[in-house]
């Protein structure tokens, strides 16, 4: 399924609630996803990781929407070319100099 598919899959299945919530309390829910994602790597757990994985992109995808982001539109622009500092791939940046981008 490609990043387009899905985000539209869960506008389909969510956007009302969604947009009922509103923006920060959907936050809050992707975040409390982002916790339970750390906890299953950090735990190593195989079956509830691959679940948290699901959810937190899931909850990442609908903040997406509710701000008019199209997922697989903005991570085609940005890493389209490889590393969005270097633009090589792999990355050749060094370790110790390589800061986050942000455009």
């Amino acid at each position: 399924m490609k990043i387009s598919e899905f985000q539209q899959l869960i506008e389909e299945i969510y956007g009302e609630k969604d947009t009922a919530r509103g923006t920060a309390e959907t936050y809050m829910w992707f975040a409390e996803e982002v916790g339970e994602l750390s906890r299953a790597l950090r735990r190593g757990e195989r079956g509830n990781l691959e679940e948290e994985f699901a959810d937190t992109f899931a909850w990442l995808v609908t903040l997406a929407s509710m701000n008019g982001v199209d997922m697989e539109q903005v991570v085609g622009a940005k890493y389209g070319s490889g590393c969005p500092r270097c633009e090589a791939t792999p990355c050749a940046c060094h370790e110790s100099r390589r800061a986050p981008v942000v455009a």
